[in-house]
């Protein structure tokens, strides 16, 4: 499966979100307290057969996910900051997984900014985000409908130039949820030109609401 480059420190699955909220308000946002401890049990077991899973703790960004080191930026700029709500939280617990379908990162975090305004979300229903050589096209989504959470979606098509000059591409799929003072992340990221059934976004929001789920109890 071709991806982009992504760094050997440990991967943090930090979804900006874009796109219409399922949710039009979100539960009161407290201070987050103690360090997040989710259960990721009842997430490993709806993962395709045959997934290589790994956990990992604390937070590293989440554009490292898709090869966005230090210095990336993003048009319009205000929607940058839909794409690492979370980056600081060492408190962040995940797992990653990979197998045939995509490779998926899954992530429970500390929300002390809580979900982003209304209207940072009308505003980038479309944005880019630039690192190098490589420029990803992002395009807003509606979220799944988790109660008491506001959920946010989005797509891209991440397209790298090579050496050589020619262009290989990525998709990228991210789905999260802000509930109470947390907040979980989902991202699937494929290969287009993979021969094998790549996961959908469904699958992704799906997930989400397990994680969601399992962190409640």
């Amino acid at each position: 499966m071709r991806r982009l480059a992504m760094p050997a420190a440990v991967l943090m699955t930090v979804l900006a979100a874009c796109g219409s909220p399922q949710e039009r308000t979100a539960p009161p946002v407290a201070a987050p307290s103690g360090a997040v401890q989710p259960d990721f049990t009842r997430v490993r077991a709806e993962l395709p057969a045959g997934y290589e899973v790994g956990s990992f703790t604390g937070a590293s960004g989440a554009p490292a996910l898709w090869g966005f080191g230090p210095g990336w930026s993003a048009t319009p700029p205000q929607c940058g900051a839909l794409a690492d709500p979370a980056s600081a939280d060492r408190s962040a617990r995940g797992l990653s997984a990979s197998g045939e379908g995509g490779t998926l990162f899954v992530v429970v975090a500390a929300s002390a900014a809580g979900a982003p305004p209304m209207g940072v979300l009308a505003e980038c229903s479309r944005w880019t985000m630039t690192f190098g050589h490589t420029v990803a096209e992002v395009t807003g989504a509606g979220g799944p409908h988790i109660e008491g959470a506001l959920t946010t979606a989005w797509n891209a098509v991440a397209r790298t130039v090579v050496e050589s000059g020619s262009q290989t591409s990525t998709h990228i799929s991210m789905q999260v949820a802000f509930f109470g003072s947390r907040v979980a992340f989902v991202t699937l990221i494929t290969d287009p030109g993979s021969t094998q059934p790549a996961l959908d976004p469904e699958f992704a929001a799906g997930l989400l609401a397990t994680t969601v789920a399992a962190y409640r109890g």
